[in-house]
């Protein structure tokens, strides 16, 4: 018979003491035992709380991609700086047949990145500020 873990509600085998899923302890003692590696404000309906920067290692920064959007947005270099290569190409092909008035296209987008109006990069990932 498999153990139920009081903190997840995950099954584990019946030798385990531990739980292979979040590291509570599977004793019946009544009130589940954190790991050390859990943070301590958790109760049995919560998710381990993350710190933003290690929960997204990659994460790119708002105010890089906004000042490159206005200042180099006529070759897409913010999209590219964000993962959106499709979206870059598309802008300096649209600023190279229009003669540069594509460029607004870029400058719009950087203002929208700083204003917040563009928040995750091409993976869905929050900018940070």
């Amino acid at each position: 018979m498999a153990k139920m873990c009081p903190s997840c509600g995950s099954m584990n085998d019946d030798t385990a003491n531990n739980c292979g899923n979040c590291g509570a302890s599977l004793n019946n003692s009544g009130q589940p035992q954190m790991s050390q590696t859990q943070q301590p404000q958790m109760n049995q309906y919560q998710q381990p709380q993350m710190n933003q920067y290690a929960q997204y290692p990659n994460q790119k920064s708002k105010l890089v991609a906004g000042l490159l959007g206005i200042f180099v947005g006529s070759l897409g270099i913010h999209n590219f700086y964000l993962g959106n290569t499709g979206r870059g190409i598309a802008q300096i092909i649209v600023s190279f047949v229009t003669c540069g008035i594509g460029s607004i296209w870029g400058f719009i987008e950087g203002i929208m990145i700083l204003t917040g109006s563009i928040n995750v990069d091409a993976n869905g990932v929050p900018l940070k500020d």
